[in-house]
């Protein structure tokens, strides 16, 4: 998602740091320039008529008011972040908890834009901050919708409240009533209540939509809304913000391919803020909306913030701490501890996703490195790490060709690719011991601090220095560690070679 939008945007304002002074002509372009690439993100006309408006005019003030000490690039940039900011921050309100518990959430929107599998991603982030949510299952109109909140509350580990059978059966304004009081008797903290929705909007259902609210008199009422609709999805927004009345948007499917006009949109069009963001089809793939993290991945600066909390969130403290103690003593990193960090990134998510988040991902090269990254490698590697014994994964240089070849047949996988694991690895930890004597590589490590140090080592990604994406037949960098003279065929030899 915003991929084009990124790439113009950035195209944009590398013509803009790349001229010495600016003009209103400048100015002019630049506006022109940012429109075209709006309206083909899909984001509304009248949405993209008040930002370059307000973007020329704070500008040519910019200019205006400039001193020779003041780069113009940079400050045109920076009122771009701002009014990309304020497009998507809606009226600035944040979801807060009701101070007489429970807090009632209302989730209502069209079929087919993901609210039941929302209901149940909320419910699941919402337990993982120490609350106690309730899922209220009050759609009873679409068939089997209450059987699929009911399997998405297993899925998620949150109870529901479901006492009618749904397809066509049951009175949805009582059912969302009761709840309430079921709530309060068995101390639940967050009521989520999951409504009908149709095709397009129609009078029954935003009468229905409206009585529940009435009965129950939400704290929240959310609209559910599918970013990969685009105009039209905003237009829906204002239609129930006007008949309905809401607090915010839940967005969903942000991981699909849509161009990002519904995101840019809805928060102006209904003056109300995107509360959350659905990033992905895992529960675990649901978060707080950040407009300002968002305006900086669409500048293309990234989004190391959401990186560095899916990493803290990843590493258990515990683990975080002894591999930094070790980082910080200079005790070597082993394969045990880069196994650790395997299955920490398996928690965090696709490459892709992750390294997305990087500044100037959208970049052509680093696009075309992501796009060629293959998340099956992690498995791959795990099975050759597990298929070592405890020994093997301590010291690496123990590993002679029997060996080899029998952690190769224990994985499933070749001799070459245990032997290019091996080699990768062994790169890794030289680089790291660079770093710890102040020669390393700046920015070899991945965010999230030592806990990540050993993941250059990773086959068919962004590897040890040098190498490029998909092994030995990666591209070369300048970094590249000096080629190796040739090595003893004894293991005690070349593990003498390799002290000296």
């Amino acid at each position: 998602m915003f991929e084009g939008l990124t790439e113009r945007i950035a195209s944009t304002l590398k013509s803009l740091r790349s001229k010495g002074r600016l003009g209103a002509s400048d100015i002019d372009e630049i506006a022109s320039e940012l429109s075209e690439a709006l309206l083909e993100a899909d984001v509304a006309l009248e949405v993209v008529k008040e930002f370059v408006e307000t973007i020329k005019s704070r500008s040519l003030q910019s200019l205006a008011e400039a001193t020779p000490s003041i780069n113009p690039a940079s400050q045109i940039t920076e009122i771009i972040n701002q009014e990309l900011i304020s497009i998507l921050s809606g009226d600035g309100s944040r979801f807060t908890f009701s101070k007489r518990p429970p807090t009632v959430i209302m989730l209502a929107g069209l079929q087919g834009a993901g609210k039941t599998s929302a209901a149940g991603k909320l419910a699941r982030f919402l337990k993982s901050q120490g609350n106690t949510p309730l899922l209220v299952a009050a759609d009873l109109q679409r068939p089997n919708a209450v059987t699929q909140l009911q399997l998405v509350s297993e899925s998620v580990k949150v109870p529901v409240f479901a006492p009618e059978p749904g397809n066509g059966v049951g009175d949805p304004v009582r059912v969302a009533k009761d709840s309430i009081i079921f709530a309060k008797e068995k101390l639940h903290n967050v009521v989520i209540i999951d409504t009908a929705g149709r095709l397009g909007v129609d009078q029954e259902m935003m009468a229905q939509a409206a009585a529940i609210k009435a009965a129950t008199d939400p704290d929240e009422v959310l609209f559910v809304m599918d970013a990969m609709t685009g105009q039209d999805a905003a237009v829906t927004a204002k239609a129930f913000s006007s008949g309905v009345g809401i607090n915010g948007i839940i967005l969903t499917k942000l991981d699909g391919d849509s161009r990002g006009g519904a995101a840019l949109s809805v928060a102006r069009i209904t003056g109300k803020p995107i509360r959350f963001i659905s990033t992905g089809e895992k529960p675990a793939d649901f978060d707080y909306f950040y407009p300002e993290r968002m305006a900086s991945r669409i500048l293309g600066a990234g989004d190391i913030a959401t990186l560095a909390e899916s990493a803290k969130q990843a590493f258990d403290s515990d683990t975080a701490a002894r591999l930094e103690k070790k980082f910080v003593e200079g005790d070597d990193f082993t394969l045990e501890d880069f196994l650790e960090q395997l299955q920490a990134m398996r928690k965090m998510g696709s490459f892709s996703k992750l390294l997305g988040m990087l500044p100037g991902a959208q970049s052509g090269a680093m696009k075309k490195q992501i796009e060629g990254l293959d998340d099956r490698e992690l498995i791959r590697t795990q099975s050759i790490i597990d298929s070592m014994t405890p020994g093997e994964r301590r010291d690496v240089k123990v590993l002679n060709g029997s060996r080899r070849a029998r952690i190769a047949r224990g994985s499933g996988r070749s001799v070459t690719e245990v032997n290019d694991l091996v080699e990768r690895f062994q790169a890794a930890q030289k680089v790291m011991k660079q770093m710890r004597s102040g020669t390393g590589i700046p920015g070899a490590q991945m965010a999230g601090g030592p806990g990540m140090a050993g993941m250059p080592g990773l086959p068919g990604s962004f590897s040890a220095p040098g190498r490029g994406v998909g092994g030995a037949s990666g591209g070369r960098g300048g970094s590249q560690p000096p080629k190796k003279k040739s090595r003893s065929g004894n293991p005690a030899k070349r593990a003498a070679q390799e002290r000296g």
